[in-house]
């Protein structure tokens, strides 16, 4: 052994300083040759530790030394932090951690052997948060005069801290007022808040330390781990004698030797730490500190959480309003009436699945009335970001819907103008008629759409399928147009897929046919009648299923002669 080696306390009679994880800390006098340490009451030292093996490690002597070994335990023996694997010599000084017990050795001759001596005890304690906080509020077992002057001291200071977080607070304010709190109250050097973040990172939230802003608490994951991933709260004695702290070297080169942690509490989980720190000769935490910052992080938890879902909801309003005036503005690009064409019946309705659509339908007259466009379509996606490409969609075929081009050329414009102005997988489908009503001729083309249906008053169903791409999915896109003509009481029906692809809770669909049965069904009423009675048949079938899906429908009769 060398001369700057613990001298072996083999001839000694070795008193141990036990923190058991439930309960308080005391004493115990190492006097014979072997000592088993567990929870079981058979055991020499028995320890209130669920989390200890019954057996869990044992103390023996070895001619001139006292070695340690593990009994096969469960959670492990660590002696100053690392894994005891084979029987190791124990000096005094050394720090067992079984589970979340602590037991410090000394020699009975060593002067720093009594537990209530400033340097006893050098160790990493971790205790149950949600167990410190389940004996806050009870009252000593064996009350004296300081017990009972301390505990009411508790009360006060969280009293106190329940009325300083009470108010409504800004998160930043709050965790201002929660590190001005643990200064009063604990008097660390410095204190930090870190926060986890919905992508499970760990953040320093806030921070202060009484050297000024610069001098900041530097964070250790290992401890991050066991305070906010087991709930356990941590008081550090010596940093210095912890392997834990090995990947904070900022942190134990700042001249660390005192800290503690508390997780940040809530039924959800945690939702980070609070911490704080200070160099020996400033200030070392005891366990009364370490139970006052447990009870201060449970409050501040709370007001945490309460701030941040106050935060959400508020976020949630500023939401909604914002897709009620975008669902406004939509509504003002729709037809806000059909044009009124002598001899036919027209109808035209939509609903948004979520707030704001991404179809859209265009029915308007052209060239002094001798030509009725109508127009629809549906861009891929949902939400906010479809009704954005709805709307520019709409006033890109505004101008060749007036100038009275082709629906083949109308449609190749499109497609050109929205492939060079959108990602590849923003594109829309769309169907596109224009009637010569003096006739009943139609000129009819389909980007990949679903098909169109002419319900003929003759009997019989025409589909109008797709006759090229969806808009903007292809650089030189083409498309064909197809002639047909409605007669005295054909039905023209232009629909979007949420309505045939809605889902019912056997995720059954719609359909085509249940679509073509009820527009047959009604066919003779009124189209408004006939768009109700659709959408009453829509809800009976998905039986309370939301709809996937915006709905779109555009009617056109010709009346009889």
């Amino acid at each position: 052994m060398s001369p700057s080696s613990p001298p072996s306390i083999g001839g000694s009679r070795v008193r141990l300083h036990v923190v058991p994880a439930d309960g308080h800390p005391f004493e115990h006098l190492f006097e014979g040759d072997s000592l088993v340490i567990g929870r079981s009451s058979s055991a020499g030292l028995a320890i209130a530790d669920r989390f200890l093996s019954r057996q869990h490690s044992r103390l023996f002597r070895d001619g001139g030394r006292v070695l340690v070994e593990d009994l096969g335990s469960r959670n492990g023996t660590l002696l100053n932090g690392e894994p005891v694997v084979v029987a190791r010599e124990v000096v005094s000084g050394d720090v067992l951690q079984l589970s979340g017990s602590a037991i410090t050795v000394r020699s009975e001759g060593d002067s720093g052997s009594s537990a209530a001596s400033t340097g006893a005890a050098l160790h990493t304690l971790f205790r149950s948060a949600s167990e410190l906080l389940a004996r806050r509020s009870e009252v000593p077992p064996s009350p004296d005069a300081v017990a009972l002057a301390r505990y009411a001291e508790r009360l006060k200071m969280l009293h106190e801290v329940h009325q300083a977080l009470g108010r409504p607070i800004a998160l930043t304010d709050l965790l201002e007022l929660i590190l001005d709190r643990a200064f009063v109250h604990l008097r660390p050097e410095r204190a930090a808040i870190f926060l986890t973040t919905p992508q499970g990172e760990l953040i320093r939230a806030a921070s202060r330390s009484a050297a000024g802003p610069r001098d900041e608490l530097v964070d250790s994951r290992s401890l991050a781990r066991e305070v906010i991933d087991k709930g356990l709260a941590a008081l550090v004695l010596d940093a210095q004698t912890d392997s834990r702290f090995a990947d904070a070297q900022s942190l134990l080169g700042s001249g660390v030797r005192s800290l503690m942690a508390a997780p940040l509490l809530t039924p959800e989980g945690a939702l980070g730490m609070i911490a704080l720190d200070s160099r020996l000769h400033v200030r070392q935490f005891e366990e009364d500190d370490l139970e006052l910052l447990v009870g201060l992080a449970a409050v501040a938890a709370m007001r945490i959480r309460n701030v941040a879902l106050a935060e959400e909801a508020a976020e949630r309003r500023r939401m909604q309003e914002e897709l009620a005036l975008a669902r406004r503005i939509q509504v003002a690009l729709l037809p806000a009436r059909m044009p009124e064409l002598p001899g036919y019946e027209l109808h035209g309705g939509n609903v948004p699945s979520r707030g704001v659509s991404g179809d859209y339908y265009e029915v308007v007259e052209r060239l002094d009335g001798r030509e009725c466009v109508l127009f629809l379509a549906d861009v891929s996606g949902k939400g906010v970001a479809a009704s954005l490409l709805t709307a520019s969609l709409e006033a890109l075929a505004a101008s060749p819907i007036e100038d009275g081009l082709a629906a083949d050329e109308i449609f190749g414009r499109l497609s050109r103008q929205l492939h060079h102005r959108t990602p590849p997988e923003k594109y829309a489908t769309a169907f596109i008629a224009i009637l010569a009503p003096e006739s009943g001729r139609v000129w009819w083309a389909n980007a990949g759409h679903n098909p169109s249906l002419v319900l003929r008053a003759a009997g019989g169903i025409e589909q109008l399928g797709p006759t090229g791409p969806p808009l903007g999915l292809l650089p030189g896109a083409s498309f064909r147009v197809v002639e047909t003509s409605l007669h005295p009481g054909d039905l023209l029906v232009l629909y979007t897929d949420g309505i045939v692809e809605a889902t019912d809770p056997d995720d059954g669909e719609y359909g085509l046919g249940r679509l073509v049965s009820i527009c047959s069904a009604h066919r003779e009423e009124r189209l408004g009648e006939l768009a109700r009675q659709l959408e009453e048949d829509l809800e009976a079938f998905v039986r309370g299923v939301p709809f996937a899906d915006d709905r779109t429908i555009v009617l056109l009769r010709r009346l009889g002669a």
